[in-house]
């Protein structure tokens, strides 16, 4: 499928918006869910990320106090230096590991069955993270050190691995580093901004033959549905951490990723399997 459908932008949208910021991949759930549509082609995958730009967008406006705040004092004040710094220090490891490999991993793991193996390991991590004693060290973004971002920047870079999580992979080294819940879920939120920026841009940019004006009215579609259910996930998980650990997505991942097996075996499904 070449051009998308509003109902498909819709849906890849709102999947989107949904699994961004939750630790169960949202690269993922796009793969599978942009499979079930037939949107598999190479202009189909582009759209998947370039739509994270909603996503970003909401974690933008929840935050814009903070995010203002550091931008104004960024030229004088310490403490948004600071800030700025860890986040760009966080980012490196994921831009070159990502320019360097990316495509070789576009093209061997965006299908299915991977996807499902990482959904299941990375399942199986976060329930042995849950059970492990956790020592805080940092209780906020603010505390933490250049060191502490670089940690969090390296486990970043195992979600260039489809079915993986990028925010999963962000939180759950941020507990493993000492980090609070509330700052390992917060940073990666911060995180996600300059990272998720950055790729839509260099996919849009690297493959912008593909596209044509018809196709903004689609983007649009899927822009505003991954900014809103995204708006309400950010909200959502963070008053769900404040009671909570991360053991229910674990879970979801390793059954989600065994229906994916199953389905792909046994034919229910024609996942893009090879």
């Amino acid at each position: 499928m070449d051009a998308l459908t509003p109902l498909a932008a819709l849906i890849l949208g709102i999947v989107e918006g949904l699994t961004e910021f939750l630790p169960i991949s949202s690269t993922g759930h796009l793969i599978l869910a942009g499979d079930l549509l037939g949107v598999n082609s190479e202009k189909g995958k582009i759209y998947e990320i370039v739509i994270q730009c909603g996503a970003i967008l909401a974690v933008v406006w929840e935050y814009r106090v903070k995010l203002w705040s550091v931008a104004v004092r960024l030229p004088y004040d310490r403490g948004a230096q600071h800030f700025a710094t860890n986040l760009l220090i966080a980012f490196i490891p994921v831009a070159v590991l990502g320019l360097l490999f990316g495509s070789a991993i576009k093209a061997s793991l965006f299908k299915a069955v991977p996807v499902a193996i990482a959904f299941i390991v990375g399942g199986l991590i976060i329930l042995w993270a849950e059970r492990r004693k956790h020592i805080i060290k940092i209780q906020s973004v603010d505390d933490m050190r250049w060191t502490d971002a670089l940690k969090v920047g390296i486990a970043q870079t195992l979600a260039l691995i489809p079915g993986t999580s990028r925010a999963g992979s962000t939180i759950i080294g941020g507990l493993f580093f000492g980090l609070s819940r509330k700052a390992a879920t917060e940073f990666s939120f911060f995180l996600a901004i300059p990272v998720l920026f950055a790729a839509s841009a260099y996919e849009l940019v690297r493959n912008r033959e593909l596209f044509f004006v018809q196709d903004l009215g689609t983007f649009g579609i899927g822009l505003a549905a991954a900014f809103g259910s995204a708006f309400f996930c950010v909200r959502w998980l963070l008053r769900y951490i404040s009671g909570h650990d991360f053991t229910v997505f674990a879970w979801y991942r390793i059954g989600f990723g065994i229906m994916v097996l199953v389905t792909a075996y046994t034919g229910a499904v024609s996942w893009t399997v090879s």
